[in-house]
């Protein structure tokens, strides 16, 4: 039994001296500490503020119609493209019935009147021609029956007004004919033939029949937070990106900031236009959502580095500089404009320099067994 003890202390022995050898053996063949690198690129690099909102006409109509009825007939649909005075629909009227008995009685009253004024006309004519009246005294009789005549087309004219809503001497001019009054795109037609519509009042705004707006003027309207508003003034360059448009960026003028802001999510946010160029090769729709980069500052063409390259001492800028196989000295920078991603080299770097990326061992990577990798 004691020679079976002796032999395991001896194994457990050899097993623990083996094992110390072994680590030994690693530590001192430990692979050296291999870093990554890279260089100052040249770039250029923005610093800006962005909003979020909408491409949206600068103006949208909304085309009502002149009188109330049934919307009998539409000559456009959206996309349509109108100029100003083209026809957009017929509005069928639905007379009053007080109005119409008024014009009715209207008429007859007019032809009563007619028939006695053609009656005293002719028998002062015969009179006159006999030479028992004046020419003076005739010719009142003639200036009723002109009048009388008159009265009655005028009310046959208002009757069909109240019936129709036009009448055959003012045909081009008829209240029923809705008609454009700006030039642009039909953007929407909210109504359907067969609907009643309302023209607008004193106590309605009226029945939109259609919307039309110019598509070659186009703003972004969004809003920004308060604590940028300051920073921004009109006149300032925007990039705008819309979501539904890959790849494509717009140029846009700032024109306007809102004096007052809103309450929104709990911030305060401002409200902001700006002017969108047209792109002949890209159509802008009404309402987009859309991102707009406002430009608060540039530098185009400038030695760059990411700001992750960069340390800190007592509150100064430096950067590790290799000057050897994986050998690196500190070299202080003045730095620039920063997007916060890459930031502006005043001084203190070349273009061909290679700069330790801090806490990239690449050796802690691969494994102690794997050697490692240098990368540029």
């Amino acid at each position: 039994m004691k020679k079976l003890f002796a032999i395991l202390f001896v194994l457990v022995f050899l097993g623990a001296l083996g094992g110390s050898g072994y680590l030994l053996y690693r530590r001192a063949h430990k692979p050296p500490v291999v870093y990554r690198v890279e260089t100052p690129v040249r770039t250029t690099i923005l610093k800006k503020a962005v909003a979020t909102g909408a491409v949206v006409p600068r103006q949208e109509v909304a085309i009502k119609p002149q009188v109330s009825g049934i919307l009998d007939q539409l000559e456009v649909e959206p996309g349509t493209l109108v100029k100003a005075g083209d026809l957009v629909a017929r509005v069928r009227v639905v007379p009053n019935m007080v109005s119409l008995n008024a014009a009715q009685s209207r008429v007859e009253r007019a032809r009563i009147a007619l028939d006695q004024a053609t009656a005293d006309h002719a028998r002062y004519q015969a009179l006159w021609a006999e030479g028992t009246v004046s020419q003076a005294q005739y010719q009142q009789f003639e200036i009723a029956l002109r009048n009388a005549t008159e009265e009655l087309a005028a009310a046959r004219d208002n009757l069909d007004i109240v019936e129709r809503g036009t009448t055959g001497r003012l045909a081009s001019a008829a209240n029923t004919l809705v008609r454009a009054t700006v030039s642009g795109m039909i953007l929407e037609v909210p109504v359907e033939i067969g609907r009643s519509v309302i023209e607008a009042n004193t106590f309605n705004d009226g029945t939109t029949i259609a919307t039309v707006a110019d598509m070659d003027d186009m703003i972004f309207k969004g809003r920004v937070d308060e604590s940028e508003v300051g920073k921004i003034r009109p006149g300032m360059h925007l990039l705008v990106r819309i979501g539904a448009i890959e790849a494509a960026v717009f140029d846009a003028t700032l024109e306007h900031i809102a004096p007052k802001g809103v309450e929104e999510s709990g911030a305060i946010q401002f409200e902001i236009r700006a002017a969108v160029a047209p792109r002949p090769d890209l159509f802008l729709r009404a309402n987009y959502s859309a991102n707009a980069d406002i430009v608060l500052d540039r530098r185009d063409d400038v030695l760059a580095i990411d700001e992750s390259l960069l340390q800190f001492a007592d509150g100064e800028p430096f950067v590790e500089v290799e000057v050897g196989e994986q050998r690196f000295e500190r070299r202080p920078v003045r730095l620039g404009l920063s997007d916060g991603i890459r930031v502006e080299i005043l001084s203190g770097l070349d273009e061909g320099a290679r700069i330790k990326q801090p806490n990239t061992d690449l050796t802690a990577v691969n494994g102690a067994g794997g050697g490692g990798r240098r990368a540029g």
